[in-house]
């Protein structure tokens, strides 16, 4: 079970990872939302959703007025939902792993404690120490012990790497998250009749030639 959880969700977790990655490239090189539309593809993904959600929720605000901040306020909302529902997707799998790493050695230790029994049961008919009355009883006991950690050590492994990687995953659909919001502001300020040129907010020229 461990194994196949763990085949499973590496193929699935390095899949994701994989688009969300190509996905915030494209959204990094994109000047608006409309040019980030574009390039979407028809194949899934999950990391597609987010802005795909973003979208939605502008065709859905298209149909009433509305302001700057209260269609930020929705996107956002909207955007922190999916993000929490492909978390909690990720994440599935894993609490088996961490089931299976903290009961198995005690499963061992319960096989363990019956080996030794049926030794001591064994004495006790024979009315002897004899190697041969008690090695049944102990190799059972060491077998059971074994097969605990077998099945405990590689699942406490699998888990704690696959935390590690699903941090690194959440970590990029919040930046994916970040990138639209970001696009989205953009767009608004391009139509927001009080905005002002860049250069009449800040000194441009002077940070664009230290930059350089």
């Amino acid at each position: 079970m461990c194994w196949g959880i763990f085949i499973a969700k590496l193929i699935y977790l390095n899949k994701s990872k994989r688009e969300g990655r190509a996905l915030l490239v494209k959204l990094l090189n994109s000047h608006n939302l409309k040019m980030a539309e574009q390039g979407l593809t028809q194949e899934p993904s999950t990391a597609k959703l987010l802005i795909q959600a973003c979208l939605h929720e502008l065709n859905l605000s298209s149909n009433n007025a509305t302001t700057s901040d209260a269609l930020k306020e929705r996107v956002a909302a909207r955007l922190d939902r999916v993000k929490a529902e492909l978390s909690a997707d990720m994440n599935k799998g894993t609490g088996v792993l961490a089931t299976i790493g903290s009961v198995a050695p005690f499963v061992g230790l319960f096989g363990t404690v019956w080996g030794i029994m049926n030794s001591f049961i064994s004495i006790a008919k024979t009315q002897t120490t004899n190697l041969a009355v008690v090695a049944p009883g102990i190799a059972e006991a060491l077998l059971a012990t074994a097969l605990g950690l077998v099945a405990a050590i590689p699942a406490v492994v699998m888990y704690n790497y696959f935390s590690r990687s699903i941090t690194a995953y959440k970590s990029q659909l919040l930046d994916t998250v970040t990138v639209i919001m970001t696009i989205l502001s953009r767009d608004l300020s391009a139509k927001d009749t009080q905005a002002k040129p860049l250069e009449q907010l800040i000194d441009y020229q002077q940070i664009k030639a230290a930059g350089k």
